[in-house]
């Protein structure tokens, strides 16, 4: 069977989380991806826990299945490379502040001129275009810039961080993907290639999609538990007995009567589907304690008989030895380079007549340098020299 995008050859620059985790999405997929990285630039993500797979450097997860090419861009002879990999690999995907890679001579203009089909696409905080698109960024500076933390938390309380990277996984990679996968269709139909611009910071207010209508076509901006969904209503996080925490999402008026009913208390049904949250908080107190007086796996075991929208709150530990993550074959065995095999989270994409083939896990900078020089036409005796000028980096 064929992957689904087996005829993608992408050139990947990008670095830290974002664009190598929307490439390790594409690669999962069938595409043919080679990981450009400088010999010598300290890559964060790289070097620590969990993504270096227990061996400093490897970068095991974000770069499976991927090859990988160590050159200096900064010299000549490796844009040389560049131009001539593009005119296969005609997809780049990059994570440089804007200009960046025009100075270094690899930018779109540039490598359009070799591949006037060219899909160039670029990942950052601000965008190409605005006051702030030279300005440094991370995840929680997007999501504060984005209006969602201004209503995360409860009230009269410091929000704390999100406990995953929201901008640069959900604002970034995905809509990277997206945007990428979109030119490509577009190419297939008019053979045009395309610059392709994504701002994290763009992406994280597309998400804060409910916030941001309910100013533009309401009258009110959300604070914390002050809407439906963040902690005024019912739709919440409950202690139990143990000290545990139960999810109830029993919004339309079936769940929440069935809800009402599990815990012994039918005469919250009435308060719970008043289209007025306020009237709420008169009665959560009531459920609150309710939760209190069981432990989890109590109401575990009394849930289990209703559909009404209610799930434990799970460790990461617990939702790895879940039995529906595991009957999603969510975890896989991905080949190491000794012949053994590294449990990594499964692509979440399922399409019929595809299995995603995990070809193996992220490897050492350079780890394919000399294969890809000799696929260019680069003899034993030009890769050595290159590699001792430190224009390329073999693996050791």
């Amino acid at each position: 069977m064929t992957s689904p995008l087996a005829n993608l050859k992408i050139l990947d620059f990008s670095t830290l989380l974002p664009g190598p985790y929307a490439t390790m999405m594409l690669a999962d997929l069938g595409a043919d991806i080679i990981r450009v990285e400088a010999p010598n630039r300290v890559d964060l993500v790289r070097m620590m826990p969990p993504f270096d797979g227990g061996v400093s450097g490897q970068h095991a997860v974000l770069n499976r299945s991927k090859r990988n090419l160590s050159l200096d861009l900064k010299n000549p002879e490796a844009v040389t490379i560049i131009r001539a990999l593009v005119q296969d690999y005609d997809i780049v995907v990059e994570q440089f502040r804007p200009s960046v890679m025009d100075r270094l001579g690899v930018g779109y203009d540039a490598l359009r001129e070799v591949n006037p089909n060219l899909i160039f696409c670029s990942l950052t905080g601000y965008g190409q275009t605005g006051a702030y698109k030279d300005r440094a960024g991370h995840d929680i500076n997007y999501l504060a810039l984005s209006g969602l933390l201004s209503y995360a938390g409860r009230k009269d309380e410091t929000p704390a961080p999100f406990p995953m990277q929201v901008a640069d996984i959900g604002g970034g990679s995905l809509h990277l993907v997206i945007g990428l996968l979109s030119a490509v269709i577009r190419r297939m139909a008019t053979g045009e290639g395309a610059r392709v611009d994504i701002s994290m910071l763009d992406g994280s207010l597309a998400w804060n999609a409910v916030g941001a209508s309910q100013v533009i076509l309401g009258d009110s901006s959300p604070e914390p538990e002050g809407t439906l969904l963040n902690g005024a209503s019912f739709y919440d996080l409950y202690e139990t007995k143990d000290e545990r925490l139960l999810s109830v999402g029993s919004l339309e008026p079936k769940f929440w009567q069935g809800f009402c009913e599990a815990i012994e208390h039918p005469e919250l049904i009435e308060v719970g589907l008043n289209p007025d949250i306020t009237k709420h908080q008169a009665v959560k107190p009531i459920v609150c304690e309710t939760i209190a007086s069981k432990t989890l796996s109590e109401w575990e075991a009394i849930f289990a008989d209703w559909d009404v929208c209610v799930e434990p709150v799970l460790t990461t530990e617990e939702a790895l030895k879940h039995p529906q993550i595991n009957a999603r074959g969510m975890l896989v065995q991905v080949p190491k380079p000794d012949g053994t095999e590294q449990t990594q989270v499964a692509s979440p994409i399922h399409i019929s007549d595809h299995v995603p083939e995990y070809r193996w896990i992220g490897t050492e900078k350079g780890s394919h340098t000399r294969g890809i020089l000799t696929e260019l036409g680069y003899s034993d005796e030009q890769i050595q020299d290159l590699a001792q000028r430190e224009i390329i980096k073999l693996a050791e």
